[in-house]
């Protein structure tokens, strides 16, 4: 075979690795927002503690069976346990003040303030991985930033509840740095097992320091959510407790293999998939929908991501 022909397979062989890590972080963002509908269900009736004590163990139960269909073996044998402890608290970190904003916000607008952390991811892989970002992704994810203000109604009210969101945006891009860096050595299900057990032992903890209740009884939505008493699940329940431990171990899987794959400001651009999905769970679960302001922001987002599906596309052929 020739140069030429080699060059070819070579660049061909290239492009579906890149086409894949996007597929998977559309496909991560997608349900990762049943995760968000799941979580916001079960938010007015049980304490944090508790959902994320079941969700974990629903995770766990989830990725060691996948791990075992698809032949990968012992995943929870590592070279890196303290990288592993060091991002299962920061994304527990990112997770718990996600979902307490969560349960004071509107779905969409907490997906809508969530997507300022593309931003943030792109410049900590600038900052600390070193990547090389063009000037037509930066456009990209300003573009995307602009459509999250516009969504954000700067001229509302400020709420302590979006800064939570924000405070999660921040831990969760460090979390996918992290996860970018140790791409060599560490696989997809060995990451998301490990954050998986740190779920497990943290809410475990706090179930057995607030799980009788005795701080319990604020009138903040979020406050209530962290302190509320452990409540046995009953009827339907159980299916938003099913649905948030099987979406949140496939949903992290598909993600930290797109950031395996790929650079992260590629990767970060898509995770906008969700968007338009938190305003269809939002109307049909909760009876929100956002106004003109808010449709003009989604519009901004979505265009954003495919810009740079564009881009990229442009640039490998180049």
């Amino acid at each position: 075979m020739s140069s030429e022909s080699l060059s070819l397979a070579a660049d061909a062989a290239h492009r579906r690795h890149v086409v894949l890590g996007i597929l998977c972080a559309m496909a991560g963002s997608a349900t990762l927002s049943l995760n968000d509908l799941c979580i916001k269900a079960l938010s007015g009736a049980y304490p944090l503690h508790e959902v994320i004590l079941v969700r974990g163990l629903i995770g766990v139960i989830f990725i060691l069976s996948f791990a075992a269909a698809t032949g990968q073996g012992a995943i929870w044998r590592t070279r890196r346990p303290g990288f592993h402890l060091a991002r299962a608290m920061i994304v527990m970190v990112s997770n718990a003040s996600y979902f307490l904003g969560l349960a004071a916000l509107p779905l969409a607008d907490a997906a809508a303030i969530g997507f300022i952390a593309p931003i943030l991811l792109t410049l900590l892989s600038v900052v600390f991985l070193g990547e090389r970002v063009g000037w037509h992704r930066w456009t990209a994810v300003v573009v995307g930033l602009v459509g999250v203000i516009v969504m954000l109604n700067p001229e509302g009210q400020f709420r302590w509840a979006a800064m939570l969101v924000l405070l999660s945006a921040f831990t969760y891009a460090t979390t996918q740095t992290m996860t970018r860096s140790a791409r060599a050595t560490e696989g997809a299900a060995t990451i998301n097992f490990y954050t998986q057990c740190g779920f497990i032992v943290t809410s475990v903890s706090m179930g057995l320091w607030t799980g009788d209740g005795h701080l319990a009884g604020s009138a903040d939505a979020s406050l209530a959510f962290l302190f509320r008493p452990w409540v046995l699940p009953g009827g339907h329940d159980w299916i938003f407790f099913l649905g948030t431990g099987a979406a949140v171990a496939a949903g992290g899987m598909l993600m930290a293999q797109a950031y395996r794959m790929n650079e992260a400001a590629l990767v970060a651009p898509f995770e906008y998939t969700s968007m338009p999905l938190a305003v269809i769970w939002g109307l049909v679960f909760f009876g929100t929908f956002p106004d003109a302001r808010g449709w003009l922001g989604i519009v901004l987002i979505i265009g954003a991501g495919l810009y740079t599906l564009w881009r990229e596309a442009v640039r490998r052929r180049a």
